[in-house]
């Protein structure tokens, strides 16, 4: 009873960041015939102003984000074509980003090579727990076994530190570039400046879920090895 309590918990935890994200951003997308600009427009207009015109804007079915790789700020359909506070906000978040890598901002260049190594790790950390039962076996030991898992947590671990570097990341992403942008140029009226600070505030914390996600699956595997 205690476990299952423990489990609906963690999933409660998990899930409940993601929920309050996703209602934040549906309840400011209804389109305002009165904004400037669809999400795109405002992407492709920012992008022009910060001297970025060799990033692409384009239509996403991916989710929201800003690719180094392509130099593309991509918007999911709503958001691309979108004129809402949420289509404008998110767009403004994803420019954020661009802004962050041409500046060449350690944060971002840091969360890149982590990136690149937290994928290798992942696929790595999968070989080890595979092989830590049959070498088990072949070994005779839970020696062999625990050591596997072990290696197999530290490269989880990668994943975590990842996750963690984003989150300030994408809080600068929202509240030290997208919000002084959206007020200082004037692209949102202020009285809607509440409602674009709760979705860029909502676009900040969509990595939360999946911070606290590694953190959970972090702490089964060294509970195990305990």
């Amino acid at each position: 009873m205690l476990a299952l309590i423990a489990v609906a918990f963690f999933l409660l935890i998990v899930a409940l960041p993601q929920l309050l994200v996703r209602r934040t951003i549906a309840r400011h997308s209804k389109d305002r015939p009165d904004l400037p600009g669809t999400g795109a427009e405002l992407a492709r207009h920012l992008l022009d102003h910060f001297d970025l015109r060799h990033v692409a804007v384009e239509p996403t079915e991916q989710g929201d984000h800003y690719d180094p790789s392509t130099n593309a700020v991509r918007l999911s359909g709503g958001h691309h074509d979108g004129r809402s506070i949420s289509a404008v906000a998110i767009a403004a978040h994803e420019v954020a980003h661009a802004i962050q890598h041409h500046r060449g901002e350690r944060m971002f260049a840091l969360r890149g090579r982590l990136a690149v190594a937290a994928h290798v790790a992942d696929k790595a950390a999968g070989v080890f727990f595979l092989a830590a039962p049959v070498l088990g076996l072949l070994a005779r030991t839970p020696i062999a076994f625990f050591g596997l898992v072990a290696i197999g947590v530290l490269l989880l671990a990668v994943r975590v530190v990842v996750d963690l570097v984003t989150l300030p990341l994408e809080t600068d992403a929202s509240f030290g570039k997208a919000l002084p942008i959206l007020k200082t140029g004037g692209y949102v009226d202020e009285r809607d400046m509440p409602a674009a600070r709760s979705v860029l505030r909502a676009a900040a914390f969509t990595y939360v879920a999946g911070a606290l996600m590694s953190l959970v699956n972090l702490a089964r595997w060294v509970r195990l090895l305990r």
